[in-house]
């Protein structure tokens, strides 16, 4: 009988991966991640009184419970907690095949699980905190973004292992503090940097897809400030009637302000600090990308009715440029307001002061500190009327702004590895996109591990809505990415 051949091995392999992403989904990972959504575990830029509440610490708890209960040969799991930070769930295990030393043999694979808050619209039957899953789709704040990243990491490792094939050493990161910029992270790398060990391979499970059909690598991410900005002009309200043409408006002098950073007819950010050139290489990937995806890239939005009865229109409905303006171009986003008051509760009055919530996104190639330091001096200097004008960026001090992302060259090793595992599990090759988001936990690596590799992916596609109403994971695309990462770490040289 001739011995099977490579590819006749690989489509096993392939096979044998892939039930095992199934049965760990639909046995033990939609069962936790219910549980898991059922818990508003919100980021401390949410709920300032988190230590006091214990989420954060509950579900931290729960995905550690979960791991060691899954008693993947020699496991050391510890949830880490450093004074006044939000905890970290750290584990290590160690290879099932020797490594070299010095090359880079291991891999970090990187999750968080805190939370965005709940937001409004949401489905009547749906809720942040209420779990439902329905035609493959798991419904509730938080389960894509990114609470199944520690349960899909270690159901990959389990399926190497349960299937005899051998793989690097695996160390796992799950902060709870990404959605308020991971301020803590950098105390807690350094306190790690040690026991982290040579760094060859991260794994970032918190990204998104440009759709359901094959494996998508991130190639940027974009940094971010947000802040709160205040203009105060009286101490009190005043009747309106008595006051205005005399009492500028709070909100008018808002509005002029951002006029110095916006170009309200257009969308563009107007300080060239805030742009940067774009790579060549990135431009090609946008191009390949818009002929995937079409107008889907704008399509795939909850559009209103506009003013004649026909759907609201994008910035541009060119492809490429969508992709381009999302993902490489400064783009500013109001977020939230404070100073009025309900509609119902709008008398006559002209209120004391205006505040915006702000929420800038950067080219991934723009630092975030700097800009976060230009922005303050954009907003408050000269103000108008001698108003007081305001600009308080979020973070804590010394760390205001995230810095965004740009994936380092490939390795054909890894390259290979995506485009097999997408073909074994999709039928359709790797797909390339920039990611209009912020993961501040890259930027932080590929600083402090220059020479590893990046495969920053996750189950973020169309109409999932992270941070948003009805926000779902799809479990089908989730299944396939864990076997897939399986794959990859498999194939690490």
């Amino acid at each position: 009988m001739n011995a099977p051949t490579r590819s006749a091995e690989a489509t096993a392999l392939a096979a044998s991966l892939a039930n095992h992403a199934d049965e760990a989904w639909d046995r033990r990972i939609v069962p936790a991640l219910t549980d898991y959504i059922a818990v508003p575990a919100k980021s401390p830029m949410f709920d300032a009184r988190w230590a006091e509440h214990g989420l954060l610490d509950r579900v931290v708890t729960d995905a550690a419970r979960w791991i060691e209960g899954r008693r993947v040969a020699g496991l050391k799991l510890e949830v880490i907690r450093l004074p006044g930070r939000t905890p970290v769930l750290f584990f290590d295990i160690p290879a099932t095949r020797p490594a070299a030393e010095g090359s880079g043999g291991t891999v970090l694979l990187y999750g968080h699980l805190d939370k965005q808050p709940e937001f409004n619209g949401w489905r009547s039957d749906l809720g942040p905190w209420t779990p439902k899953y329905e035609n493959g789709l798991l419904y509730g704040r938080g389960g894509a973004d990114d609470g199944y990243a520690a349960y899909a990491a270690i159901s990959a490792i389990e399926a190497l292992d349960q299937q005899g094939i051998a793989r690097p050493r695996c160390v796992g990161l799950i902060e709870s503090g990404e959605e308020s910029g991971s301020p803590d992270l950098p105390a807690y790398i350094e306190a790690l940097k040690p026991r982290l060990g040579d760094i060859g391979l991260v794994v970032c499970l918190d990204s998104g897809a440009g759709n359901y059909d094959q494996l998508w690598l991130t190639t940027s991410l974009r940094g971010m400030v947000s802040g709160v900005l205040k203009v105060e002009i009286l101490t009190e309200g005043i009747h309106s009637g008595d006051s205005s043409g005399v009492v500028p408006s709070s909100f008018r002098i808002l509005r002029h302000v951002l006029d110095r950073l916006e170009d309200s007819a257009t969308g563009r950010l107007l300080p060239e600090s805030f742009h940067c050139a774009i790579p060549a290489s990135r431009v090609e990937q946008a191009r390949a990308t818009a002929a995937i995806l079409g107008d889907e890239v704008w399509k795939r939005f909850p559009w209103a009715c506009g003013a004649d009865g026909g759907v609201a229109l994008p910035t541009t409905t060119d492809p490429v440029e969508g992709l381009l303006n999302r993902t490489w171009r400064p783009t500013l986003s109001v977020t939230g307001v404070e100073g009025f008051p309900e509609l119902a509760n709008a008398g006559n009055v002209l209120r004391p002061y205006t505040a915006f919530k702000l929420s800038l996104r950067l080219p991934p190639l723009v630092n975030g500190h700097e800009a976060s330091v230009r922005l303050k001096t954009l907003l408050e200097d000269n103000a108008p009327y001698n108003a007081k004008v305001t600009f308080q960026p979020d973070g804590r001090a010394g760390q205001l702004g995230a810095t965004g992302w740009n994936a380092p060259e490939l390795a054909p090793w890894l390259e290979q590895a995506m485009n097999s595992a997408s073909m074994a599990h999709w039928g359709a090759p790797l797909g390339y996109i920039g990611q209009g988001g912020t993961i501040p936990l890259m930027s932080m690596l590929q600083a402090g591990f220059p020479q590893a590799q990046m495969m920053v992916c996750g189950v973020l596609g169309p109409k999932s809505n992270a941070h948003g109403p009805n926000e779902f994971l799809h479990v089908p695309y989730g299944k396939k990415l864990t076997a897939s990462v399986a794959q990859v770490i498999a194939a690490m040289p």
